[in-house]
């Protein structure tokens, strides 16, 4: 099961992604594979070395008590130091951001998250990208491919 978020895609270019782990407790990881996850406006950054996700928000689980969790709480990455220090150098240069760009669960049965290294679009790209899209809607309704 695959959580996609398609506004990082229309707002950044991607330039660079990577897996990382995501520090969850029992009941975000029951929230996650229900599929109770919102991406909007969530974003990464860095705190004392440690990169950490914002503004990701996990639901609350249905059946959790009071060992239920925070749903905008800030969870921590698990990357390796070297691409730490790749993405935090890259993160010092003008106009990169770093935004998850979306949750699954590996051969193990572990949460993911990918995280791509984005630089922002101006809004002309994402005037093109809007026509772009129509122009393919309206040819596969008027030729049927």
């Amino acid at each position: 099961m695959e959580l996609i978020n398609k506004k990082a895609q229309f707002e950044y270019y991607i330039e660079a992604t990577y897996n990382a782990g995501i520090v969850l407790s029992g009941t975000e990881i029951k929230s996650i594979r229900a599929g109770k996850v919102n991406f909007n406006d969530s974003f990464c950054s860095f705190h004392l070395h440690e990169l950490f996700v914002k503004n990701l928000h996990i639901a609350e689980y249905a059946f959790g008590t009071y060992t239920n969790h925070s749903p905008l709480q800030e969870r921590k990455l698990l990357l390796t130091k070297r691409e730490l220090k790749k993405l935090s150098s890259k993160m010092n240069e003008k106009g990169f951001t770093i935004v998850p760009t979306k949750i699954f669960f590996n051969e193990k049965g572990m949460a993911k998250l990918e995280i791509g290294l984005g630089r922002g679009k101006k809004q002309f790209d994402k005037r093109n990208v809007i026509k772009e899209r129509e122009s393919d809607r309206d040819l596969k309704r008027k030729y049927g491919i």
